[in-house]
């Protein structure tokens, strides 16, 4: 009985190395130590795109200059039914064509800008509508900027990026990561071009070069889906039956050590 004992136990033994086995398969960037990062040289910066919501506002010495540059919400009445005047900035939506409609300047084509640039044109404008002394102050942000993550991933989510920038690797830490169950060699990333196109894009976390890659910053309304792997396990190497196997070899040890006992 001691034979059969030992050998269970070096079955099970042998079903945990298979198990681990496949570990490779879910380590992100397992090449980094060989692939050159300088093609990840400079730092992103998102661009305007059509149906961003943008946040500007512009601040002179002189207050009253700048308050027809900065549309406010209407009054409202408060919990106590006072009057409240409004104070909170409305957000200027981006047309199709790229452009807003900005107080007394009017139509201003934002579409393809980065922030700074925006706020580099928007100050050009109105600077003749200013006294020769001031130097406005204009603070531009995307108000909308988000990322989607679904699929197997522990807590899918709409993420709101207030910094403008997120990598592909922060927005799946935001959502718990991956599950054993979804592929790391083919997420898939859903985005949407200034013009409207729609391109997909299939991503290999497990490959170092992808942080060199223009898929590795998102931008605002990327979608990112993980796909899951055939019959939840197979394709990644992480066998649904591994849980199976080992309820079955715990209730045959504990059987062994009962016929073992009995027969002593």
């Amino acid at each position: 009985m001691n034979k059969i004992l030992s050998s269970v136990v070096l079955l099970t033994f042998v079903l945990l190395l298979g198990s681990c086995g496949g570990s490779k398969e879910v380590v992100y960037f397992q090449n980094i130590d060989g692939v050159s990062l300088e093609g990840s040289k400079g730092l992103y910066e998102a661009k305007i795109m059509p149906k961003d919501q943008l946040s500007i506002t512009v601040v002179t010495t002189d207050p009253a200059a700048a308050a027809p540059f900065n549309l406010t919400v209407g009054n409202s009445v408060g919990t106590k039914g006072q009057l409240a005047q409004g104070s909170n900035l409305q957000t200027y939506l981006v047309d199709n064509n790229g452009d807003i409609e900005f107080p007394v300047i009017g139509k201003v084509h934002v579409g393809g800008l980065t922030k700074n640039q925006c706020q580099d044109l928007i100050k050009s404008k109105i600077a003749g509508y200013l006294a020769a002394s001031e130097n406005p102050i204009v603070t531009v942000r995307m108000a909308s900027y988000q990322v989607t993550v679904l699929g197997e991933v522990s807590k899918p989510t709409v993420i709101p990026v207030t910094s403008e920038k997120m990598s592909i690797v922060e927005a799946l830490a935001q959502a718990g990561d991956l599950t054993i169950y979804g592929r790391r060699d083919n997420v898939m990333l859903l985005r949407e071009n200034p013009d409207g196109r729609k391109e997909a894009h299939r991503i290999d976390l497990r490959d170092a070069n992808l942080i060199n890659s223009p898929y590795y910053y998102l931008q605002q309304n990327d979608v990112i889906y993980v796909e899951p792997n055939k019959t939840k396990a197979s394709n990644s190497k992480i066998s649904t039956s591994t849980t199976i196997w080992f309820s079955v070899v715990s209730s045959v040890l504990s059987l062994t050590t009962l016929i073992v006992n009995l027969v002593r």
